[in-house]
């Protein structure tokens, strides 16, 4: 009976153990831009340390459309940007301290806010625009995760709804791609593949997202 008292209790202990050390792997790295105006007008996007994600944004679907168009979309990032992202948030001190540069007739680019979350610590820090580098480093590449994201999105609509419009899309998306890599465009493979085998879209725009899908990206390193 106190054996098992004694191995039920070495259970416990090591159950207890596991989690304590589990909770650092449960860490999130969160970003929102708030710009009313802009396309979207508002974004977020949380990345956990397992990579996993979940992206959210809302906005009119055009300059002329006072239409709502509310979109949410999980995705796994890569690991290169899984860790980059980790990386710098590390080194801006998990957003524990003010990152804003407070210049007076700075343009208003939107309220950004960073944040992070594990079993041993949380932060927050809103800025417009930050002297941070690492600061930098982060908005940008959550910046262009959502472009790439929002284009997935688009694509998907037009594909739906107005097979024409793919074909504008493509080519401008193509263009940036030329211009800077695009970041993690894996997570809208499934649209660009679809794209690819319908055969009521046009060939040039298969032929572009069959390029676009096989283009040099970004992967965060």
């Amino acid at each position: 009976m106190v054996r098992a008292f004694h191995f039920a209790c070495l259970l416990v202990l090591i159950t207890a153990f596991a989690h304590s050390q589990a909770k650092p792997d449960s860490a999130t790295v969160g970003f929102t831009l708030d710009f009313p105006g802009s396309r979207p007008a508002y974004y977020s996007i949380r990345v956990e340390r397992s990579g996993t994600a979940h992206y959210e944004s809302s906005g009119n679907t055009s300059s002329e459309s006072g239409q709502e168009d509310d979109f949410t979309y999980d995705f796994t990032v890569s690991e290169a940007t899984r860790r980059k992202i980790f990386d710098l948030a590390t080194k801006t001190d998990y957003f524990q301290k003010d990152v804003d540069s407070h210049r007076k007739n700075m343009a208003f680019t939107g309220k950004k806010t960073l944040s992070y979350k594990d079993g041993q610590r949380t932060g927050e820090a809103a800025y417009n625009y930050s002297q941070d580098l690492a600061v930098q480093e982060l908005t940008t590449v959550f910046q262009s995760l959502s472009s790439t994201l929002e284009y997935g999105h688009r694509l998907e609509f037009d594909r739906r709804y107005q097979k024409l419009a793919l074909a504008e899309e493509l080519k401008h998306m193509e263009e940036t791609a030329r211009i800077t890599p695009l970041l993690e465009v894996q997570a809208i493979a499934p649209i660009l593949q679809q794209i690819i085998n319908d055969p009521g879209v046009i060939n040039v725009s298969r032929a572009r997202a069959q390029r676009l899908l096989g283009a040099p990206q970004d992967r965060g390193q």
